[in-house]
């Protein structure tokens, strides 16, 4: 398979700048690509949170002050040179203090709501990209986006630098993390983000009703898209529901939008190494999995027998991961021997729900508002089963984190969410969880009341978690699918 040279556009990376799950994929799938010898390396910008001494980042003589025309004006730049923690992977930071120097990534704290500039913050990080190149003076084979922050990049190269010959072999791929979330801005912004010469009307790739809509331009003019499990893209394509309006872009580009799974960091998430666990375990011997439960229901003052399933939740609070319906189920659950484990933040109005259930129930429902990372890891390990009710779920990771622990998932038949868990078979003893598909409270309750079903019988459920614990989510084999898109859009090019 060819050697690919690959320019990696993320606006958040971690362990810099994490604010999703997006952050986590930026950081490991780079990591996989390059230990197979591919010369992948990262853009992100350099906000206010990333230090340079935290990340030992260093100037680059030929990377400073780049010239950048955007718009009617041109900016000066620098761009600071770092490496992904424990990794050979190069990331280059775009340090541009009017733009990036912020309290907040995307969101304005005095507001609440995204930073009124965010359309020029971010057309600027897509424009500054090919700038950058130039004067570095390495040519990528594939540019990599992802969502709206990076969507203008496939834009600009079929229009701003059409005519440039050193991007004249250059292909894009636009990942698609989630429809919800695409950019979405006035019509007015076009004339200070695109060329002049380029009308903004219905012909342009970004036209959503006459306004300006990021991900658009980028569905419409990347290469190749991809999106992050084979149903999801499936859905996006299917109906309003999960493509918010894109769909009819989104099939006409069907022929060249692929859904791969995300993988997860298997050394992050080993339950056989984790350091935050009481004891470590492996599928061969799940015993010392019973020491983390006692460890979670000490820590969290819960009522618990061995006949109680405590079951954990790991989400963001919002009616997306369908906590309304958790909301709706509530009371009925605990009329079940099971313990509710809620973590997260979200919406004002779920949060203050879930407090009140927790208050409701002591000892069976503990709830705790935050993103806690010792917390999530001691969940995965010492619940018995794991809960995801979402609305729809793109990918999801948590589900898998669940099954790789031997911890149960109970999941709505959505998204990737289809894609990652199997049904149990009572019949066969095949299968790695449960799932509801009405969006409704009973179907959720029905669902644990199943699990429960089989929880009563220890053995089954160990069976249960051992196929879960056998599933292959490593990002190798999500790298493979990724290395076969980008094979495809070059052999494009040379037609």
């Amino acid at each position: 398979m060819a050697r690919f040279n690959i320019l990696y556009l993320s606006s958040e990376v971690s362990p810099f700048v994490k604010v999703g799950g997006l952050a986590d994929v930026a950081s490991t799938f780079p990591k996989v690509l390059k230990d197979q010898n591919h010369d992948i390396r990262v853009f992100l910008p350099k906000y206010k949170a990333i230090r340079d001494r935290k990340f030992n980042l260093r100037e680059v003589i030929r990377l400073r002050e780049i010239k950048v025309p955007f718009g009617k004006e041109t900016h000066t730049v620098s761009v600071k040179s770092g490496f992904i923690p424990n990794s050979k992977v190069q990331a280059y930071f775009l340090e541009y203090k009017p733009f990036f120097e912020r309290a907040d990534i995307y969101v304005d704290p005095n507001t609440g709501e995204g930073w009124n500039d965010n359309y020029l913050r971010f057309a600027f990080f897509s424009k500054a990209a090919f700038e950058m190149l130039k004067v570095l003076f390495w040519q990528p084979d594939i540019i990599h986006c992802n969502d709206w922050q990076s969507a203008l990049t496939p834009h600009y190269l079929k229009t701003v630098y059409k005519d440039d010959p050193f991007f004249k072999d250059v292909r894009t791929v636009l990942t698609l993390h989630n429809l919800a979330y695409q950019g979405l801005f006035d019509a007015s912004v076009a004339k200070e983000i695109c060329e002049e010469s380029i009308p903004f009307d219905e012909q342009h790739s970004g036209w959503f009703h006459g306004r300006f809509n990021f991900l658009k331009a980028g569905i419409l003019t990347a290469d190749i898209l991809t999106t992050v499990s084979p149903n999801y893209a499936e859905e996006i394509t299917g109906s309003n529901e999960y493509g918010y309006g894109l769909e009819d872009a989104l099939t006409s580009r069907k022929d060249h939008l692929f859904g791969i799974v995300n993988g997860i960091n298997t050394e992050e998430w080993n339950p056989q190494t984790d350091n935050y666990l009481t004891a470590n375990y492996t599928a061969e011997d799940l015993s010392p999995k019973q020491k983390n439960r006692t460890t979670l229901i000490d820590m969290l003052k819960l009522n618990a027998s061995a006949k109680t399933m405590i079951i954990g939740i790991i989400s963001r609070l919002v009616i997306q991961k369908g906590m309304d319906l958790l909301l709706g189920a509530g009371n009925r659950l605990m009329e079940l021997p099971i313990c509710l484990i809620i973590l997260g933040k979200g919406q004002p109005e779920i949060e203050k729900g879930l407090k009140k259930l927790a208050d409701r129930f002591p000892g069976r429902i503990s709830f705790t508002s935050s993103f806690n990372n010792k917390l999530a890891h001691q969940i995965e390990a010492g619940a018995d089963a794991f809960l995801m009710p979402s609305i729809y779920e793109p990918c999801g990771l948590n589900q898998i984190y669940s099954q790789r622990y031997g911890t149960v998932p109970i999941v709505r038949r959505t998204g990737g969410l289809l894609d990652t868990v199997i049904e149990f078979n009572s019949k066969t003893g095949e299968g790695t969880g449960f799932f509801f598909k009405e969006k409704t409270p009973e179907a959720l309750l029905n669902a644990v009341q199943r699990a429960y079903k089989c929880f009563q019988k220890p053995e089954l459920w160990k069976k249960i978690a051992r196929n879960g614990m056998s599933q292959d989510f490593s990002w190798e084999h999500s790298v493979e699918q990724y290395l076969q898109v980008y094979n495809t859009v070059m052999e494009e090019a040379v037609v």
